[in-house]
Parts: structure tokens; C-alpha cells; sequence
């Protein structure tokens, strides 16, 4: 597999990392073309904050990490607030901002989740992203459980997972394009006046976290704006990659000082919302009869006990994003019917409902003949959009009695994308303190322990079941061998 040093993004006539070379250069010695041709998609950005959702305000945690459940919000259009959460209210001036700018070696992270460049990458690529304990969560006493099985699944998984990426093209185009975002991004901040580096941070592919904190600390930033390109925030998306950064902060001496803002999530952001409606709009001018066409949210879901059992805010910030979307298209005169639903779910537990693949088949079944599909946690094309909605997806649809289909893009680096998320980050940086990591009390550990011992047995079963299975036994020998 490739080592990929991570990506520090600058402007034309200043240096760059290399994306290609198998080994991590200084930044000196190497230079790469970035295409700016990105997707022609729009967005951008608004987070978990206390005020009416059409406020162009910037929800902040500044060097702490979102552990408390939310309050629910009601999708009359107020919104909701976050245990814990401090935010930004935008109170001062863009000038305040640039002036504090200059003084500071400013930096700005970008959290992304990675994806297998080859098909080589495939089976490495799952290993690290079963192995992260966000993502498969086992009973405490079972942690040790966490990479076998991981090694395991990734081994089961990988031969069909190969079959998806080879129809895109033989691997994930994410970093690319989220090294292209970076490009566009860095350009837009310098335009209002913020010299800053942009660096790219992957969770479970190069350049990892790990990756671009040392650029970040080579490149001696004395403050960090981590913005997650994820629009809602999730335990298992931004909350996973917040955790890792978190831990590499509270280990070094130069990290734990550097004062760090983190934009939470941005689903709420005016412009994002007006972007939305915009690509919804515009695809809707592609059908013969566009009043009657369904608008068809796909997000990417979550298991539902992340919902019920450890406070992810996922489900209700998906459900108001969508709500304020459909205000927007609404205040337009466009009053299309919509429905949400919920892809990409893995293994035998229960996800967020309605299932995408069911929903196609009931609209189907109910006479809907025109859908437009509209990926609306995804903020570039990766395989969950190529080949998952595209492909999969649309099958199903024309085989279960829809007659058109459309797609709504990923919003890639469309301008105003990018520019509201510079917005973004300048509002976001004069919250910047230094990151501290909050400890979990005695009552909280000792909490429900009925519950506990209860998740612990079955837990404990499954991993057995699954650890001494022929099947498992067998595809983990072929792999060796």
C-alpha cells in the first residue's frame, strides 16, 4: 500500500505535498498539479447552535469533544443546542479576524473519511475502518476482540467490496477530490485576506490524522481550525475522527498548548441549505414533468442504538437539515413531494430506518414514477454515490417500476461551497483554546451495570460465534496462505 505523506495545501508558486510518492517527503522537495476542475455541486456550512436556523452562525466546540446527548429539536425551525457545545456568534468584524490572522501561523484541518486508491488498498482500507471502536462497538471487557475482528471481517469483505470500487474505476476518487477541496479552500480564504495551510486529514486511508498533525507541527501553526466535511455530526463519522485527533493532542507537549476550534457540523448553514435547493432545482429542470417528481433523500445511516443508547445527534440534525431544505424549495414555489431514507448499513444489527433499498421498492409499488435522488450526507462522490446510488440503487428503482431517474451531485468545490465554508473558518478561529479531553466520573462508569453485564454476555457470544466460525476460520486461512 502506498505511504502517502499528508496533504499540506498552499497556492500556486508555494509547495505542496505529493500525493503519489511512496515515501513522505518534505514539503521542499516535491510539488503536485492539483485539477481544479471539481464537481460542479454547491454547498455550504452551519452547525449545532442555539439560534433561529436562517442565523449565519458557526456552532464551535473549542478544544473539547461533544460527549453529551442533544436536546431534541422541534422542526418548526427552531433548532437545538448541544450539551457542551460553546458557539461562535459572529460578533466580530471579518477585519478583527484577518488582523489576528496575520499575527498567528493559522491552520485548517480537514477531517475526511479516506478510501482505497487501488484495489490492492481494499481489504487494508476495511481493516482499518472495522477496527475503529466507533465503528464497531464492543462491551468493554471484549476490547481486545477489536482487531482480530477486524482482520476477520475485512477479509470476508474485501472480494465484494473490490467488485464495487473496480466499476468506479478501480478505487475511491475521495482523495482526490478532498485534496482539490483543500486547493479551492485555501484560494477562497486568501481572496478574504486569511493566509492559512489547509491540510488533510483521512481517517482510515492516507494521509491519516496522524499524518498531517506532523506536517501541522513541522509547519509550526500556532492555531487550528478542524473542520470535518461531514454536514451532520455523527459518534461514528466526525465524532471518530475528533476522538483520534484528541488523543494525539493529549500525548504532545506542542499539541495540547495549540488552541484549536472545531466546526461540529454546518448541516444549518444558510448557504448550505440555499446550495441544496439550488442543485435540487436545477436537476428537477432535467424531467418532462419536474412537479412531478419525488425527491428522494438518501443519507448514509448509522446502527440505531448510536441514536438511542449513546446520544448521536445524527438522525435529528438529518431530519432538520431536511426539513429546511424543503423550506427553501418550498419558499420557491416548488412543492414537490419527498421522502428520507437511510443506505449503506453493514451486518445484522438494526440501522436508522426507512432502508433505501425498501423505500425504492414501496414508491415503486405505490405508482411513483419520477425520483431524484439526492445524496445529502455526502459532500463529494466516493462509492457510495457512484456505485451504491448510481448503479445498485437506480437498478432497483427502474426494476420496481420507476420510470426516471435522476441524481443530485455531491457538492464537491462548487464556489459558494467554498466560500461559505472560508466563511466558516473565519468566524470559527477566535474561539480557538487549547483542546482538553474531559474524564468520565466514577457514577457515570459505575451507571446501569444490569445494563452493562446484559451487553457484555451477548457480546461476548457474538464475538465467539464469530471468531470460531468455519467460515470466518477458513477465508482467514485462505488469507494468510
Amino acid at each position: 500500500m502506498d505511504a502517502i505523506s499528508s496533504s499540506r495545501v498552499n497556492l500556486p508558486g508555494s509547495t505542496l505535498r505529493n500525493s503519489n510518492n511512496k515515501s513522505s517527503l518534505p514539503c521542499h522537495q516535491t510539488r503536485i498539479s492539483m485539477s481544479t476542475g471539481c464537481n460542479s455541486s454547491v454547498s455550504q456550512a452551519y452547525t449545532v447552535s442555539c439560534s433561529n436556523p436562517t442565523d449565519k452562525q458557526t456552532g464551535i466546540v473549542s478544544g473539547s469533544y461533544l460527549h453529551g446527548p442533544l436536546q431534541k429539536r422541534d422542526l418548526s425551525g427552531k433548532t437545538f443546542c448541544s450539551l457542551g457545545v460553546s458557539t461562535y456568534p459572529g460578533t466580530g468584524s471579518a477585519s478583527e479576524s484577518h488582523s489576528l490572522a496575520a499575527e498567528e501561523r493559522v491552520g485548517v484541518l480537514l477531517l475526511n473519511l479516506g478510501g482505497p486508491e487501488t484495489l490492492h488498498d481494499v481489504q487494508p482500507f476495511l481493516f482499518n475502518l472495522f477496527a475503529d471502536p466507533d465503528i464497531i462497538r464492543l462491551p468493554r471487557l471484549f476490547k481486545f476482540l477489536q482487531r482480530p475482528l477486524a482482520q476477520l471481517i475485512s477479509v470476508l469483505r474485501a472480494p465484494k467490496s473490490k467488485e464495487g470500487y473496480a466499476s468506479i474505476g478501480g478505487g475511491s476518487p475521495l482523495r482526490k477530490i478532498t485534496d482539490d477541496q483543500a486547493f479551492a479552500l485555501k484560494k477562497a480564504l486568501d481572496a478574504k485576506e486569511m493566509p492559512v495551510n489547509v491540510y488533510v486529514a483521512m481517517r482510515y486511508w492516507h494521509p491519516f490524522t496522524e499524518e498531517a498533525v506532523q506536517q501541522i507541527k513541522r509547519d509550526r501553526i500556532t492555531k487550528l481550525v478542524v473542520l470535518p466535511l461531514y454536514p451532520q455530526f455523527s459518534i461514528s463519522t466526525t465524532g471518530s475522527s475528533i476522538r483520534v485527533l484528541q488523543n494525539i493532542c493529549r500525548e504532545d507537549a506542542y499539541l495540547s498548548r495549540l488552541p484549536i476550534s472545531i466546526i461540529q457540523s454546518w448541516y444549518q448553514r444558510e448557504g448550505y441549505i440555499r446550495s441544496m435547493a439550488d442543485l435540487i432545482e436545477k436537476e428537477l429542470q432535467s424531467f418532462s414533468r419536474p412537479e412531478e417528481v419525488m425527491v428522494f433523500f438518501s443519507a448514509h445511516g448509522v446502527p440505531v442504538s448510536y441514536v438511542e443508547n449513546a446520544g448521536d445527534p445524527y438522525r435529528d440534525q438529518m431530519e432538520e437539515c431536511i426539513h429546511l431544505i424543503m423550506q427553501e424549495l418550498k419558499s420557491r414555489g416548488i412543492n414537490n413531494d419527498h421522502t428520507l431514507a437511510y443506505q449503506s448499513r453493514v451486518g445484522p444489527v438494526q440501522w436508522l430506518k426507512p432502508y433505501t433499498d425498501e423505500v425504492l421498492v414501496e414508491l415503486g409499488q405505490k405508482g411513483v414514477k419520477s425520483l431524484l435522488a439526492v445524496p445529502v450526507s455526502f459532500v463529494s462522490e466516493h462509492i457510495e454515490t457512484l456505485e451504491e446510488i448510481d448503479m445498485e440503487y437506480k437498478e432497483l428503482a427502474l426494476e420496481s417500476g420507476i420510470e426516471n431517474w435522476g441524481r443530485v451531485p455531491a457538492l464537491g468545490c462548487n464556489p459558494s461551497f467554498i466560500t461559505d465554508l472560508a466563511d466558516a473558518v473565519i468566524e470559527a478561529l477566535p474561539s480557538a483554546t487549547a483542546m482538553t479531553t474531559p474524564s468520565m466520573d466514577s457514577e457515570e462508569e459505575d451507571r446501569d451495570l444490569v445494563g452493562y453485564a446484559i451487553k457484555t454476555f451477548f457480546g461476548s457470544i457474538l464475538a465467539f460465534v464469530l471468531l470460531l466460525s468455519p467460515k470466518m476460520i477458513s477465508a482467514f486461512r485462505n488469507h494468510l496462505l
